[in-house]
């Protein structure tokens, strides 16, 4: 098959035939028809992933076919349309047991603890616990951009961060994942304030539902970015997520924040980069609550998938560019960058 695959960390990726991959006892392989280029991605090129052993093909969230069938599956069969969260989860241990697949003790990732999406075929492990059946009217691409950032965003501002109508959330961030909050949250009833440094997103989060929108280029005084926040929110945001996942939005994440208010961390921040100094002050006087999310585990998908069928929430107008194979290097070496707003996908065939 053809894949996108770095031999070393940091090193171009390119596009090159390898050896097609078989299914895993328990597991499938998935014909890609669409896989999502990510922020995540870009972290794993660059080496702050330690499952990640190059060479390496990279590619986590994606929407496809199943191909092949291994020994013990049970639920699944060659042609069934699917797509997976990017967490796949053993489904025994204590965390799966009660539920939380999602934070699973022995979860394999695609593109991350194995080979991944940027191919023509992906393997996907224990697939009776993690493959997600798709409905009929949910295409390919739209089904790959659940997989990641929508459907990671979609527990962070329900789930984890609990969104209530007429509450103020604050998107620091408008990526994949931001753009999806903001969309989230306001289909939710909230008023969203959304913070970005790139025109093209901020314009794509006035048309997904934010009722404010903060340039951040314009801001570069600390504390300028959270104190517009808190301006705009007339004392500061009930829910802030940091979509992006650096320092500067972490802390200006929570410094957006009124009393009380609620803290959700959704962007990586990877330990080679340094742990970011948290303003604990605030967290103590103004008893804000800070909490982790960490992507959201396949039987939780019907709820989703079901505002997705009624319209509510429409991922595919997240996606705003679509390349093939070879054109994948190029932008996954770019992807840190700002740029033109929104998804992109990659249609490997």
């Amino acid at each position: 098959m053809r894949a996108v695959i770095f031999d070393d960390f940091g090193a171009r990726p390119e596009v090159r035939d390898v050896p097609d991959p078989v299914p895993p006892p328990g597991g499938v392989v998935v014909r890609v028809e669409a896989t999502g280029l990510c922020r995540s991605d870009w972290h794993g090129w660059q080496g702050h992933d330690p499952d990640i052993h190059p060479p390496h093909v990279p590619g986590h969230e994606f929407a496809g076919v199943v191909e092949a069938v291994g020994a013990g599956v049970r639920a699944w069969r060659r042609g069934d349309r699917v797509t997976a969260p990017f967490v796949c989860a053993c489904g025994h241990c204590p965390a799966c047991l009660g539920g939380d697949q999602q934070v699973c003790e022995r979860q394999t990732q695609p593109g991350f603890t194995h080979w991944g999406s940027f191919a023509e075929y992906v393997a996907v492990h224990d697939a009776d616990v993690n493959l997600v059946r798709l409905p009929d009217d949910l295409g390919h691409p739209a089904a790959a951009a659940l997989g990641c950032r929508f459907a990671t965003a979609f527990r962070a501002v329900v789930a984890q961060g609990r969104v209530a109508a007429g509450e103020w959330v604050a998107v620091q961030g408008c990526g994949g994942v931001g753009l999806s909050a903001v969309m989230i949250a306001a289909a939710c009833g909230a008023q969203v304030v959304a913070v970005d440094v790139s025109p093209a997103a901020l314009e794509l989060a006035r048309r997904f539902g934010a009722a404010v929108c903060v340039d951040g280029s314009a801001l570069t005084a600390p504390g300028a970015v959270a104190a517009a926040v808190r301006e705009a929110t007339g004392g500061g945001a009930h829910l802030s997520l940091d979509a992006l996942g650096s320092h500067a939005t972490c802390v200006a994440s929570i410094e957006s924040l009124r009393r009380r208010g609620r803290h959700v961390q959704v962007g990586l921040l990877p330990t080679a980069q340094g742990r970011p100094a948290l303003p604990m002050d605030l967290v103590i006087a103004y008893e804000l609550e800070l909490r982790g999310s960490h992507g959201m585990a396949a039987h939780a998908y019907p709820e989703l998938l079901r505002l997705v069928s009624a319209g509510v929430l429409r991922p595919a107008d997240l996606v705003t560019r679509t390349i093939g194979l070879d054109e994948a290097p190029e932008a996954l070496s770019t992807v840190d960058r700002p740029g033109f707003g929104g998804m992109c996908l990659i249609r490997p065939w």
